[in-house]
């Protein structure tokens, strides 16, 4: 397996996890918000201190690449940039509406058959959102979307649903079914990129070093829900 430095900027959570064979060897993680420009540096120095210390060579970088807020991403991908480059390794993007799926997989337990909704919140009330299964095949892809109360409707007719991420409570106010279950309090994080990194270098699937840019919530821009005509 390789070794892959991981990096997660894209909500007010800073994260960098070290994986080597599987395993997690060095991550440092802070929660309270607007500090990843000053954090981020000193967390990924750490990383390829305790690196060196073990000998590990670095075969790639990855970085979460959104949706999310705008100056997180910056960040974290201009750092994963400059890393990838100075090292002569391999970019991994990761979408962050997967790492929020893995991580609630990771933290709970679930029956197959639920679907997984992760929620980016962005304004008012509107989402970025998708709708993964358990082997994170996309029942509906990621999109932007105006939350009300017939939200994911003819999904829940035939599934249980797991509203999950920091849109959840939004969600909870409109959507009323016994058939979906919210948690707003799973957060991005690096340790739980190291499954989606690892497969993507398996498959050799990377990002380019000089021109990928990240999903900005800012970039989307949702369009209201039809309404049914009676």
């Amino acid at each position: 397996m390789a070794t892959i430095l991981n990096i997660e900027t894209s909500t007010n959570v800073c994260s960098v996890a070290l994986g080597s064979e599987g395993q997690i060897v060095e991550h440092n993680e802070n929660y309270e918000g607007l500090s990843h420009a000053t954090l981020l540096s000193q967390f990924i120095k750490d990383a390829l201190d305790t690196a060196a210390r073990r000998s590990l060579h670095i075969d790639a970088i990855a970085v979460s690449i959104g949706p999310g807020s705008y100056t997180g991403l910056r960040i974290g991908l201009s750092q994963a940039k400059g890393l990838a480059f100075g090292l002569d390794v391999p970019l991994i993007g990761v979408n962050t509406l997967q790492l929020l799926t893995v991580s609630t997989m990771f933290s709970k337990f679930f029956d197959d058959d639920v679907l997984f909704v992760p929620m980016i919140d962005a304004r008012r009330m509107e989402v970025y959102t998708a709708v993964y299964n358990s082997a994170l095949e996309a029942f509906m892809e990621p999109q932007p979307m105006i939350l009300d109360e017939n939200s994911f409707s003819d999904l829940l007719q035939s599934h249980n649903l797991v509203i999950l991420g920091n849109g959840a409570e939004k969600a909870s106010k409109v959507i009323n079914h016994p058939n979906v279950r919210f948690i707003p309090d799973i957060k991005p994080v690096a340790v739980d990129m190291l499954a989606l990194s690892e497969k993507a270098f398996r498959e050799q699937r990377f990002i380019d070093v000089a021109y990928s840019t990240p999903l900005y919530l800012k970039d989307f821009q949702a369009t209201v829900p039809k309404k049914k005509v009676l």
